[in-house]
């Protein structure tokens, strides 16, 4: 795919230096928690690369794909790689409704291994100043080339409004993603924006009865507040965390290899969760 232009819910939009510019690296302040914090109430997200073990992320990528009927995957290629077929098996329920892998996924002990495991929860803690919680509600998601189907412009607080927002999000490609992949990308310094600001954009979206997401179209919502959209090329082992008020969306998928990824929620302990992330999530359970 050229960079000249990428797309999002089939909306094109020029990947020039008005709309895109790198995610920066957060990597070289793991050490130092204090200089970490700082960067994430400043930026509302921290990119660290490597921060998982790769294998152990692309293990549960196979895992994961491995539990799909024959047809998903292309002839000749290994749950591993994740190359599409070009057609999904027939009979598939909607992605993470029951019935779909999924759904029985995120129920799968070596999903909540993988979401538990010690580092995250310590990269949390740092970055909210106190012990954390996981929320139950973790999210598997996984597009594939031809659907034209990605993540709208929203923030995590319009989907979390009953509960406070002392809470955090994980973003982890289970698998190598790059920006042709469908990764996610973050609007530059939006958590700082009043919700007011984005009425224009709101007035270009496709889901006119559902208020939560700004808008599908990314260039719009750039142009509406004058900020650009931060992108990377993320691998295997990278872990960006952002926060609930930041605006961020994805990209459509156009490579062979399909996009894995996971959305996992921390909160301080002693807060109050939103109910609706205290349950394990389903592709239909409305939250």
């Amino acid at each position: 795919m050229s960079r000249q232009v990428v797309s999002s819910n089939g909306v094109p939009l020029p990947f020039t230096g008005e709309l895109f510019a790198p995610l920066p690296d957060s990597t070289a302040l793991a050490g130092d928690v204090a200089a970490l914090r700082r960067r994430f109430h400043e930026d509302g997200v921290v990119l660290l690369r490597g921060f998982l073990d790769r294998r152990a992320v692309l293990d549960l990528r196979a895992a994961y794909l491995s539990a799909f009927p024959d047809g998903l995957l292309a002839p000749g290629s290994t749950p591993e790689e994740g190359i599409f077929s070009g057609r999904a098996p027939a009979g598939l329920p909607a992605h993470g409704v029951s019935g779909h892998p999924a759904h029985a996924f995120v129920r799968d002990p070596r999903f909540t291994a993988f979401a538990d495991q010690p580092s995250l929860a310590g990269l949390a803690a740092a970055l909210l100043g106190g012990p954390v919680e996981r929320l139950p509600r973790g999210i598997l998601r996984h597009f594939h080339a031809g659907t034209k189907a990605a993540s709208r412009a929203h923030t995590d607080h319009a989907y979390m409004t009953r509960g406070s927002d002392r809470v955090l999000t994980m973003w982890i490609p289970v698998g190598d993603c790059p920006l042709e992949t469908g990764g996610l990308v973050y609007l530059e310094g939006s958590h700082r924006e009043s919700a007011e600001r984005f009425e224009r954009a709101r007035l270009a979206r496709d889901r006119p009865h559902d208020l939560r997401p700004i808008s599908h179209d990314l260039g719009a919502t750039a142009l509406a507040v004058g900020r650009r959209w931060l992108w990377h090329d993320y691998e295997a082992g990278d872990v960006a965390v952002h926060s609930p008020h930041l605006v961020h969306a994805s990209l459509d998928t156009v490579t062979d290899a399909m996009r894995v990824s996971m959305d996992l929620r921390f909160i301080l302990r002693g807060e109050r969760a939103d109910h609706r992330w205290t349950k394990e999530w389903a592709g239909d359970d409305g939250a």
